[in-house]
Order: C-alpha cells, then sequence, then structure tokens
C-alpha cells in the first residue's frame, strides 16, 4: 500500500505536468514585466525556455552572420538579430539572425509569422537547435535552416521541406560544410558563401 505524503495524497498515482503556454500568455508576460531581456527565455512549443548568455565567439559568430546576409540580401528584405519570430499559437523564438521580407516597418505591430531563413549560432546547445529548433522551423515553413556549429566550426544547412505520412514537416536536405569549403542559399540565386567568413 502506498503511503501518504505530508498533504494526505498517496504517490502512487501521482504524475509530473508542465505548464504549457501560449504565445498570446507568453506575449502579456513580457509587456507586463514579469519577463525581461535579462531573462534570456524564449517561448518553445508551449515551453519557456532559459537560454545560455553568450560569449564573445557565439557574439562574433553572429555578427558574421549578420554582415555576410545584409551583403546577400537588399532592399525588400529584413535581416535581424535575436529579434521574436511569432510562429503559431505557441512558439516565439528569438533566433540569432532571420531574414524575412519587407522592411522591419513592417512589423510595428506584431512579429513576423515565418521566415525565408533563420540561423542560429551553437555551441552549448547543439543538440537543442538540431532536434527542437530544426522541426520549429520546418513546422513553420521555414525553408532554408542554418547552424553555426562553433565547436566544430562547420555550417550545418537545412532546405527541401517535406511532409512526413504523419503530417509532421521536416527539412530532406541536411548538408555539413567545413572551414575552406562554400556553399549556396537554395532560397535564391545568390552568390556562393565562404564558411570561413562565419567564424571570425
Amino acid at each position: 500500500m502506498a503511503e501518504a505524503d505530508g498533504f494526505g495524497r498517496k504517490d502512487n498515482n501521482m504524475s509530473v505536468r508542465t505548464k504549457q503556454w501560449t504565445r498570446r500568455q507568453y506575449e502579456a508576460m513580457v509587456a507586463q514585466g514579469v519577463l525581461g531581456p535579462q531573462d534570456h527565455v524564449q517561448l518553445i512549443r508551449g515551453e519557456i525556455v532559459e537560454m545560455t548568455p553568450q560569449g564573445a565567439a557565439h557574439a562574433a559568430a553572429v555578427r558574421a552572420a549578420e554582415e555576410i546576409l545584409r551583403r546577400h540580401f537588399g532592399e525588400g528584405y529584413d535581416v535581424r538579430v535575436q529579434l521574436p519570430l511569432a510562429l503559431g499559437a505557441d512558439s516565439e523564438p528569438e533566433p540569432d539572425v532571420s531574414v524575412v521580407t519587407g522592411s522591419f516597418r513592417d512589423y510595428r505591430d506584431q512579429h513576423p509569422r515565418t521566415a525565408l531563413l533563420v540561423v542560429e549560432v551553437a555551441d552549448t546547445t547543439i543538440d537543442f537547435d538540431r532536434e527542437n529548433k530544426r522541426m520549429l522551423y520546418a513546422a513553420a515553413g521555414v525553408p532554408e535552416y542554418w547552424i553555426v556549429v562553433l565547436p566544430d566550426r562547420t555550417l550545418e544547412q537545412f532546405h527541401t521541406i517535406q511532409t512526413r505520412a504523419d503530417g509532421t514537416r521536416d527539412y530532406q536536405v541536411h548538408r555539413q560544410f567545413q572551414v575552406g569549403e562554400t556553399f549556396a542559399l537554395t532560397i535564391s540565386p545568390r552568390p556562393r558563401i565562404s564558411v570561413s567568413d562565419l567564424f571570425p
């Protein structure tokens, strides 16, 4: 027979449940000051996830990706650095870099609902970026996703979304490029990019 805990409840049928948040609830907490920039959090599929602070190498790689993409995308595109994307009802990530259509003025009243390209710089979050973030961005229809992997000095490129039999979406193509190699954007005919330029 199971013993009761200090609250008079039996522990044989207890289960742990996590609170699932909507994007509307999350944004309300931000607006009310419950969550602020110092919290370093993002909403990922209903869970408020704490992100680790940036080191110098991470910050430099973010700036490198930003500069490269600003050279590649001119008028009609906005290159955003660590700004929110409103991906569905339960996610509001803040990718290191994203490229969206239009101008920043188009997003005064609401965050972009998707992006053409998302870049995450990964050092301590490699598995999370490869799995959780990959599935999130594919589900949101982001056609191309990069992970700048700092420890390995590699660029991982995901593209070509496919829908599985169970209805989930994922990237069909996953390629890895090393320092010294070049690769091409798949979302538009742009000049090739040197992987070395992503690692200042």
